[in-house]
């Protein structure tokens, strides 16, 4: 059921994702033709800003959705309606604070604004902070479909809004070149959506409707808020970490680098979002796993895991540096570009952070919150320095290397301490042995794939095309040759199949295939 529901999870997420990356090469294309670089720095810097005000939303909702597991995996509807109303309260308090908080930013928007000559900054301003704290107010249902597995409706739906959505302001900044109206039909269409999906999460489960019979016990209230502090510190330091970028590019050097540094971000994003795509949508069923299984089972599971992690992320993260600047080229202009000591540093960024996501996933799921609350802060401090300190000398590459640097002296080593000490009791040094041996695989096949796609022109868009495939059949068949004796890889195999054979074209010319089999070793004793 679990594999079932993952695959479903998993379609819905990339066929979702390849439409949205479609249809955002298209948007951002018109977007810069109509707007200009100064307009796509504005987008960039408002989205950060705002990120910050919703740091609560992500401690409320991870703390309740890993409360929920074990009363939804054991149908207790008391607890589950008891937990979802304090969902629903607690939303309904971050979308006012969020407003308010939003609100009284209003008056400093020059202090994060170096040089623009972009006009109706404060109404821009404010239909961003709309967009932001208006959803809040129903899509807290979202959450009760991924834990029941079944987050493919939540994308499916959308999937559909971001079609509509994104092909209405592509019309828009085309006919227009209107900002604002582009701004109003995006905050309208995602209140829309996300009133939609609280429907269909009413309908498909009409007892989340009925009153409450039962109050949470104190041992679940005071868990929830206890986790629920220690993800509000987490997430105000990973703000520090990932959300202040645009910010200091926008202080510190212009706000049309924040254009430029967008682009870079969406695309590195979009390679984010496709692995993302695979990955969470299995945390719901390995949270399901944790919930039941012994900590051996737990971690043979992880190894298998985090080789997918390797693999995936080490892949985009060769393609990422090689094929970037050259699509920023062909599809942009080398005006775009910025310098390649940059694109480096945010693919080392990229595939640091990824290479985490396994072992992120194990410790979320096993309810580790508290333990390492106040590490994201510490990071988050060194990332401030570091970054204040090199953007004088390095300019937009010291800001990056603050992240790097503080992500290796902090979540690099302590959170695989903290969940091979408490999930899987086995020695930390394995996790460390591990990542020294992938990365090293991963930076020889860099080298190698970099060799052997510089032989080969990119100044067309075939031309990329031919590398990116190129480069993506030989990272494959080194990683399979080195791969595909370990235990993991026969694992991943083994699912591999399993899945094909729940397609269902595969599935009938497989058993077809098995009776066709059978009738003749019959046919031939006879």
């Amino acid at each position: 059921m679990r594999i079932k529901s993952s695959l479903l999870n998993i379609s819905a997420g990339l066929g979702n994702q390849i439409i949205i990356t479609a249809l955002s090469f298209i948007s951002r294309t018109v977007f810069i033709n109509s707007l200009g670089i100064e307009y796509l720095g504005i987008n960039g810097l408002f989205t950060s800003i705002l990120s910050m005000l919703t740091l609560a939303e992500a401690g409320i909702g991870s703390s309740i959705i890993y409360n929920l597991y074990k009363p939804v995996a054991d149908n207790d509807r008391p607890k589950i309606l008891a937990l979802m109303q304090l969902y629903k309260k607690a939303y309904q308090i971050i979308a006012g604070v969020v407003l308010v908080l939003g609100l009284g930013l209003m008056p400093f928007l020059d202090l994060f604004i170096k040089e623009t000559s972009v006009e109706n900054i404060s109404f821009i301003y404010v239909l961003f902070l709309i967009n932001t704290a208006a959803p809040y107010l129903f899509v807290y249902k979202n959450s009760f479909l991924n834990v029941n597995q079944k987050n493919y409706i939540v994308t499916i739906v959308f999937s559909i809004s971001a079609i509509i959505s994104t092909c209405m302001k592509i019309a828009i900044l085309y006919f227009t070149e209107n900002y604002i109206l582009y701004l109003t039909v995006e905050s309208i269409l995602s209140i829309i959506t996300s009133i939609i999906v609280a429907y269909i999460v009413d309908k498909m489960y009409p007892f989340l409707r009925e009153k409450i019979k039962r109050k949470l016990d104190p041992e679940t209230k005071a868990s929830f808020i206890k986790n629920m502090k220690a993800i509000i510190l987490q997430n105000v330091g990973n703000y520090f970490i990932f959300g202040v970028d645009s910010i200091l590019i926008s202080s510190f050097v212009s706000i049309a680098a924040v254009g430029l540094y967008s682009n870079y971000k969406m695309l590195i994003d979009i390679c984010r979002t496709f692995l993302n795509q695979v990955f969470t949508n299995t945390y719901h069923s390995l949270g399901n796993l944790v919930a039941k299984e012994s900590a051996e089972a737990i971690y043979r599971i992880f190894k298998v895991t985090y080789l997918l992690n390797f693999w995936l992320y080490s892949l985009l993260s060769i393609m990422l540096y090689l094929m970037v600047e050259p699509f920023i080229d062909i599809w942009i202009g080398t005006e775009f570009k910025m310098t390649n000591i940059v694109l480096l540093i945010l693919v080392i960024a990229f595939y640091e952070r990824g290479m985490r996501n396994s072992l992120s996933a194990v410790k979320i799921t096993a309810g580790i919150f508290h333990e390492d609350r106040f590490s994201p802060m510490f990071q988050a401090v060194i990332n401030l320095g570091v970054s204040l300190i090199f953007v004088k000398f390095w300019g937009i590459a010291g800001i990056f290397a603050g992240s790097v640097i503080s992500a290796l002296m902090i979540p690099f080593w302590y959170t695989p301490w903290l969940v091979y000490k408490k999930v899987f009791h086995q020695p930390v040094g394995l996790y460390y042995r591990s990542y020294v041996y992938y990365t090293v695989i991963g930076a020889v096949t860099c080298l190698i794939a970099t060799r052997v796609i510089k032989l080969i022109p990119s100044n067309t868009l075939l031309e990329l095309i031919f590398q990116s495939v190129l480069c993506f059949i030989l990272v494959n068949i080194i990683y399979v040759a080195l791969f595909y004796r370990t235990a993991e890889f026969k694992y991943l195999l083994v699912v591999a199949r399993s899945l094909l054979l729940k397609l269902p074209k595969v599935s009938t010319i497989y058993h077809k295939t098995i009776k066709r089999k059978r009738h003749m070793e019959v046919g031939g004793t006879k």
